[in-house]
């Protein structure tokens, strides 16, 4: 909309006449009467202000005929991108802002930090628990059922009410110093004492009282330090990477820079799946060196662990400086502020939010799909591998190819966003997802006849499900790092900060572990219903469909309300930058000096 002043001999300039190259040929006197303190009369000239807003796309010139002069915002020019007018262009580095770089590469190394860590974590945790002595992999699903599920529901509500109290600064540090802590104390005091204070000559009297079924259960008891170090490495993807990293990214980024950049910090993310996996494998290998007698396990969980509370440390220093030294983004000023709510309140406002339904549907779905083929990959995977060595050595190898193939992912993921958009972007790893578990599954329920053929190529059934099921989970993971992730954390751009908070919490936190319990509990319900997973897989497979198809379904709701909250965010903006003050001169009747009023049509 333009706005035109229709008074005689007007002339309307923005609010800061430094910034102003001036329209009209210089007059004697005229910059002392624009900077006077009171306006002085020249040839029947008077200046005023006049609050206008508009939006503007482009100035046009002036209409001498009509007297009149077309009034310009100086959102006008920074809607286009343009520098405005006498100031100098913002300083650049290969095409980018030199501020956008400030926040740019701190948050990528966080987050290589985080997932270096994360994937120690994640292949330390499995060894503990699947390779103990008195347990298996068969653990797992009560792990997440009815441990890690309680504890992450437990960790919400202390967050949110957290967040009502302290400060984000405060909250960041608060969180994550007791994952540094623990996982510290956990490589030099739980695992060596570890023999001392696990209760096993109890657990077998009880396994022997009530009988093997009863193995997982009691499993979670005999080897109770290992399991709280499993929940802990859980809590680190949900807590640290989702809530803490993604939140704070969303803090200091704008939706451009976001679509620009968020694909990319997964460029130095998987750089970091690779290193750790070429870490662990090195840890893996180093016990076989050492003599007899000596627990080369000890050992390595010592150096991994060292690694990890060096590597929590570097993420706090970089959270640090990009609170110090970078500006943050300017935000709508009329997003609506959320007053403060109990913990209750916080859950039937966020379960009354259609777009944070859709965005729990997202996570819980991707949480049922992929637990659905992974509990029963680590289930083979121990059969092939049954000493924590080999098997540690292999998940070093599996962190490695998946850091490959996501890194090669994020290459093209910055194109399909630009090309295709949030919502095809979204809908990319369920389809990812569902493929490849097909696969597997087809694989399981057919290698029995197809032993011949693979004995050909050197592998018996049982090694060709552990690859094809590790493929299955690289590609997946690799479309979720580089694609739903990204899709996920842009959704929570344009919410307001209230719900932006305690959205996530309750979706990253609670939704993350409850969609892989979903997966646990209905592993268990078949495997008791059917007598066996081979027994339950054709009607798994019904399951996976079904999970998928929702999931495709939530994402194109959300892509369209995505799609509006970003156009009324932009509008928003726009009003905002054009509501300038302009300096207003106009002519007098009679000669004096008069205070003159613009309208705008």
């Amino acid at each position: 909309m333009e706005a035109v002043l229709q008074t005689r001999g007007l002339l309307s300039l923005p609010p800061h006449p430094t910034r102003v190259r001036c329209l009209l040929n210089p007059s004697q006197g005229l910059k002392h009467r624009l900077f006077a303190s009171k306006p002085l009369g020249l040839n029947g000239l008077s200046l005023s202000y006049k609050r206008v807003p508009s939006v503007v796309a482009k100035p046009n010139g002036l209409s001498p005929k009509e007297k009149s002069f077309i009034c310009k915002a100086e959102a006008a020019a920074a809607a286009d991108g343009q520098p405005l007018f006498g100031e100098t262009p913002t300083p650049k580095f290969l095409g980018i802002e030199l501020v956008t770089l400030k926040k740019i590469i701190p948050l990528g190394l966080m987050f290589f930090c985080i997932l270096f860590n994360y994937t120690i974590l994640r292949d330390t945790k499995d060894v503990l628990v699947v390779t103990a002595k008195g347990s298996s992999a068969e653990i797992i699903p009560f792990l997440k059922t009815w441990v890690n599920l309680p504890m992450a529901v437990g960790f919400m509500l202390l967050y949110t009410k957290l967040a009502n109290v302290l400060s984000k600064k405060d909250l960041f540090y608060t969180v994550i110093l007791p994952f540094i802590a623990f996982f510290g104390a956990f490589g030099f005091l739980l695992y060596p004492l570890s023999n001392h204070i696990h209760p096993e000559a109890l657990a077998d009297k009880l396994l022997a009282v009530l009988g093997p079924r009863f193995l997982g259960p009691l499993a979670i008891m005999r080897i109770w330090s290992f399991c709280l170090f499993y929940v802990m490495a859980e809590l680190w993807g949900s807590v640290v990477i989702s809530v803490l990293f993604w939140g704070f990214a969303n803090q200091i980024t704008t939706v451009e820079e976001a679509k620009r950049f968020y694909p990319l910090f997964g460029l130095g993310a998987n750089i970091a799946l690779i290193f750790s996996g070429r870490t662990v494998k090195y840890f893996s290998n180093l016990r076989q060196n050492l003599g007899p007698g000596v627990d080369g396990w000890a050992i390595s969980l010592k150096g991994m662990m060292s690694i990890v509370v060096l590597m929590g440390l570097a993420i706090c220093f970089l959270y640090w400086w990009v609170n110090k030294f970078v500006p943050l983004p300017t935000r709508s000023k009329k997003k609506k502020e959320k007053p403060k709510m109990g913990t209750m309140e916080s859950l039937k406002f966020l379960v009354s939010s259609k777009y944070i339904r859709d965005l729990a549907t997202l996570v819980v779905a991707y949480g049922i799909s992929i637990n659905l083929v992974e509990v029963t990959w680590k289930s083979k995977l121990k059969a092939q591998f049954p000493s924590p060595n080999e098997y540690s050595s292999f998940m070093g190898d599996f962190s490695t190819a998946t850091g490959i193939a996501t890194f090669t992912m994020m290459l093209l993921s910055q194109f399909i966003f630009d090309k295709y958009g949030w919502g095809v972007a979204a809908g990319i790893t369920p389809t990812v997802l569902l493929l490849s578990g097909v696969g597997f599954f087809s694989l399981i329920l057919f290698g029995g006849p197809l032993g011949p053929t693979l004995a050909k190529f050197g592998m018996t059934p049982l090694l060709a499900a552990v690859y094809v099921g590790a493929l299955q989970n690289i590609f997946s993971k690799s479309a979720k790092y580089s694609l739903f992730d990204p899709c996920k954390e842009m959704a929570y751009i344009p919410l307001d900060e209230d719900t932006k908070v305690k959205g996530k919490a309750a979706i990253d936190v609670v939704c993350n572990p409850l969609g892989k319990s979903g997966g646990a509990l209905i592993q268990q319900f078949m495997i008791l219903t059917f007598g066996s997973l081979a027994n339950s897989t054709p009607y798994l497979g019904g399951i996976l469909l079904v999970i998928v198809l929702a999931w495709l379904s939530a994402a194109k709701s959300l892509d369209t309300q995505f799609t509006e909250l970003r156009r009324e965010e932009e509008l928003e903006k726009e009003m905002e930058r054009a509501a300038v003050k302009i300096p207003v001169m106009s002519e007098s009747g009679n000669g004096s000096l008069a205070s003159g009023s613009a309208e705008t049509s």
